[in-house]
């Protein structure tokens, strides 16, 4: 009877030592993560997951793991070995076509990483991951027809995507060659003015390899008086991060319009979702006034929201405006809800020619809602907007606006 405990030794010894190897690999795993995560050490990290891969050869999460930190140290040649040696073995596992897409994604490789991505949405075709990653391959080498149906696939798996909600936005901006559009603006004042405003845009949009351009000509009926107003603007793409917005108009209907508009942003996509932009717009009818802007916007799940300045200096004092913008997306990045708030005067809107006299220094209250939804290429918009306008000190009056909107894309 003694020997028995003996013998039971010997039978659990080998499951013991399976055990400790195992959980050693587990220890030095979660050392390799520290080292890489918390202190930034690939090095070390690097070494700490051979070392673990050496008492468990097979480990799969630890071999992704390491492909990811050379990749991250930019050993492109040893991540790739790894990968490629994971897929001899047969893995499958998403984070594995994750990782080895990512890889030759961030190396421009694009093609192999497409090959990756294809292979591994075969095995997970629900994969958000592989989706939005689909997506940005073909977003950054301009293959924006295959980029929006990627990011269209994910978000009927996940519509609350963050992150596919945004490049969704980005990718609707390129997604077509041409576009035209038309626009129509409709103002009624109780005090201010006795006659209703009417403002009529037409405009032609061009995607182009540097970005977009777009024409626009606007005819404006404002005191009982018409006039006309050409404008051209282009968004230049500088990085994947960085592009432009320049503009500038012309009209000799000064009072209307301007007798000329200028404005220069530099717009940034950021990390997390959010956006930013910082420049300014000039507008000139008997002498010019200057206007610095800056907006920050976020995108979360289904909204967008967007904080937006202008601050207007002059030799008395500086007028700020202010307006806050929340997008609902329904569908895609042409289908929403907005509401917007604010005070003050923007020179985007149709009444920028009241910014020629003192009162755009005086008290504006605006909130106003918007809808636009689309039909396959065709999208339309209706808004609306109240003002509460200080047209001279102490003295308010009511403005309320009604805007329709029509796109073609083709």
């Amino acid at each position: 009877m003694k020997r028995y405990p003996a013998f039971l030794l010997l039978l659990l010894l080998p499951i013991t030592m399976s055990a400790q190897q195992n959980s050693t690999a587990d220890e030095l795993y979660l050392r390799a993560r520290t080292a890489a995560f918390e202190q930034k050490d690939y090095v070390v990290s690097i070494a700490l997951a051979k070392e673990a891969l050496e008492k468990a050869p097979d480990y799969t999460d630890i071999s992704i793991f390491l492909g990811r930190l050379y990749t991250w140290n930019k050993d492109v040649v040893s991540a790739r070995t790894v990968f490629e040696d994971l897929g001899k073995k047969g893995v499958k596992d998403e984070d594995y076509f994750v990782a080895y897409a990512s890889l030759e994604y961030w190396n421009d490789e694009n093609t192999n990483a497409i090959k990756v991505i294809d292979e591994g949405l075969s095995n997970h075709p629900s994969s958000e991951a592989l989706w939005l990653l689909k997506a940005k391959v073909y977003f950054g080498i301009n293959d924006y027809s295959e980029a929006e149906k990627a990011i269209a696939s994910l978000l009927l798996i996940n519509p609350k995507n963050t992150e596919a909600r945004a490049l969704a936005v980005r990718i609707n901006e390129f997604s077509t060659k041409n576009a035209i559009g038309i626009i129509y603006n409709y103002s009624h004042f109780d005090k201010q003015f006795d006659d209703d405003w009417h403002v009529i845009g037409v405009s032609y949009k061009r995607i182009t390899s540097l970005g977009s351009i777009i024409l626009r000509g606007n005819y404006a009926n404002k005191f009982a008086q018409n006039g006309t107003q050409i404008e051209l603007e282009a968004y230049p793409r500088l990085s994947k991060i960085f592009y432009l917005y320049v503009g500038g108009g012309y009209s000799d209907d000064v009072g209307l319009f301007p007798k000329y508009r200028t404005g220069v942003s530099l717009n940034a996509n950021l990390p997390h979702s959010f956006e930013a932009e910082i420049g300014y717009r000039q507008l000139y009818f008997t002498n010019s006034i200057w206007m610095y802007t800056a907006s920050v916007g976020k995108y979360y799940k289904n909204f967008w929201f967007n904080l937006r300045t202008y601050i207007t200096p002059d030799n008395k004092n500086i007028s700020h405006s202010y307006t806050g913008t929340v997008r609902y997306y329904t569908k895609s990045a042409q289908d929403y809800f907005a509401f917007q708030i604010g005070t003050g005067i923007s020179p985007e809107e149709n009444r920028n020619n009241l910014l020629e006299n003192e009162n755009f220094k005086l008290k504006t209250f605006k909130i106003g809602a918007e809808y636009n939804f689309s039909v396959q290429a065709n999208s339309f918009s209706l808004g609306t907007m109240y003002y509460n306008q200080e047209y001279l000190p102490n003295e308010k009056g009511n403005q309320f606006d009604i805007t329709l909107g029509y796109t073609r894309k083709f």
